[in-house]
């Protein structure tokens, strides 16, 4: 069953070659309220990881 459904896939080079300029970003941030660390994570446009980094 996994077999068929894996050759119903059909995958477009566009779309996969634009999947490929993005990139998930995981950031700690401290809270100010317990002091306990947080993690966020965003998927970003691989040109934007550094505007992300520096907020």
């Amino acid at each position: 069953m996994a077999k068929a459904a894996k050759t119903a896939i059909k995958k477009d080079p566009k779309l996969a070659a634009e999947a490929k300029n993005y990139t998930k970003v995981i950031k700690a941030v401290r809270s100010p309220k317990s002091g306990a660390y947080t993690f966020k994570e965003v998927i970003v446009h691989k040109e934007k990881v550094k505007d992300f980094l520096a907020k």
